[in-house]
Parts: C-alpha cells; structure tokens; sequence
C-alpha cells in the first residue's frame, strides 16, 4: 500500500490529531508499539528525532502489530527544532518539574487545550526511554503535560504514554465513541408472559414437590419478585420456558 492509499483510507484526515514526536527513541519495540497505540486513537503522523541505532529499525514492524501505515508514514529529523518547525502549537512530556515557567496540564486539560486549536498544527513531543527530554528540548515547547502516576512507581513505558494522550485525545476531539452498546436486542417481556412463566414454573416445581406446604406463599412470592428484578426481556421468558419443558418432559416416564 502507497502512503497515499493508506491516508486516503484513514479514519481521521492527516493534520486533524496531533503529531506524536519522539526524540532519539532507541528500542525497536517501543516505537512499533507506539505506532499501535497511535492506531488505535486515530494518530497517525509519527515524526522520529535520531532513532537510536538508524531507521527503519529490525521487529518495529512486527510489534506495530498492524499498524504499519503509521511507520510507512513516519518522518525521521535531525534535530528537535527541525521536527517542530512547522507546528504552531507543542506540549512536552515528562514526568518531573523542570523548574521552567511553564503551563502545567494533565492529559486530559492537555488534550482539550490542542483541540480548541482548530486550524493550528499541534505536537506532543515524547523523550527517551530512559532518560526523557532534557530541559532545553521541554524548553522549546510550550507547555508541559504530565501523568498523574503513583509517585512510589511514576515511570511510564513509552507507548504507554503516547496510548494515554491517544485516548485523551480522542475524547476531547469528540471521537470516544464505543463500537458496541450491549443494548437489548428483545423488548421487555410482558405482563402475561411472566405470568405464564410464574405458572408453569410453580406448576413444575410443585410437581417435584420442592415447597414445603406450610411455606409455599412466602416462597412463590420471593421467587417472582428475583424474576422480577432480572427485568427479563420476551427472549427470557422464551428461554425459560424452553427450559422448563425439557425439564418436564425429562422426568415423565
């Protein structure tokens, strides 16, 4: 598939979501997985700052799972300044104060700020693995959005920061939309059909004597009110009364 084919198939135009810049990013995995991540919110532009050890690197492709459009895409520079020359709007990441003087957002504040910029390239710049940006790299950007981690464990994998700006991202753009709703796909049961249901059901377990006599009220009663508290639908009813008469059947001779 041509670059141009597989934009021409994106959910989301290039240009709309920001553009995920990582700076001298070194394991083949991180960055496929990155790519995955982005995939998986819409992001697709993917811009490379000095990839450790050169590009394209051996197994990204296998750990993008997939998402391989994403690294067809993806642009390597040679400097940060480079990679975020034509962007009007770009927030760093990390996850200590850096001592500058400088918005401070939280994912999902971060994400909404980049989504009120309708019509402004916008980037959110990632550092590395293990060290992160450095304070003349955050300087250049201009805000900061950190994670609010448990600070007994506050370092985060790559791909799992840039998955949580994806995500965030999404929802501000108004793109969170879940794929399936788990809906009722039966309509409610009706009146004379838990009736039904109740009788045969009582009729059945008369039959193999289950209540003692003494206690049949007070058992009938509980028993409808739990069937009542399922908010049975008309396949429920259905089902059950399947099932009752293979029972019944069952235990003729």
């Amino acid at each position: 598939m041509t670059r141009a084919s597989a934009e021409k198939d994106l959910e989301i135009p290039p240009g709309t979501a920001p553009a995920v810049i990582l700076v001298e990013p070194q394991l083949a995995e991180n960055i496929g997985m990155t790519a995955r991540a982005m995939a998986n919110f819409g992001l697709s532009e993917l811009r490379l700052v000095n990839p450790k050890n050169g590009w394209p690197k051996k197994g990204v492709r296998e750990a993008a799972s997939g998402a391989t459009h994403v690294l067809d895409a993806a642009v390597v520079f040679s400097s940060v300044e480079e990679a975020l020359a034509d962007l009007h709007y770009v927030l760093a990441t990390t996850a200590r104060e850096r001592g500058q003087m400088k918005r401070v957002f939280s994912p999902d504040d971060a994400m909404a700020e980049l989504t009120s910029r309708a019509g402004q390239r916008c980037g959110v710049m990632f550092g590395r693995e293990r060290v992160g940006l450095t304070n003349d790299e955050v300087s250049l950007a201009d805000a900061i959005v950190t994670f609010p981690v448990s600070p007994d464990f506050p370092s985060l994998n790559l791909a799992q920061a840039v998955l949580l700006v994806g995500y965030e991202w999404r929802r501000s753009s108004g793109r969170a939309v879940l794929p399936f709703t788990g809906e009722m796909l039966s309509p409610p049961a009706t009146r004379e059909a838990l009736v039904a249901l109740f009788a045969n059901l009582e009729a059945a377990l008369d039959a193999a004597g289950f209540y003692p006599p003494e206690k049949r009220g007070g058992i009938v009663r509980n028993m409808r009110d739990r069937l009542h508290r399922m908010e049975m639908t008309e396949q429920d009813v259905r089902t059950f009364q399947g099932a009752l008469r293979a029972l019944t059947r069952s235990r003729k001779p």
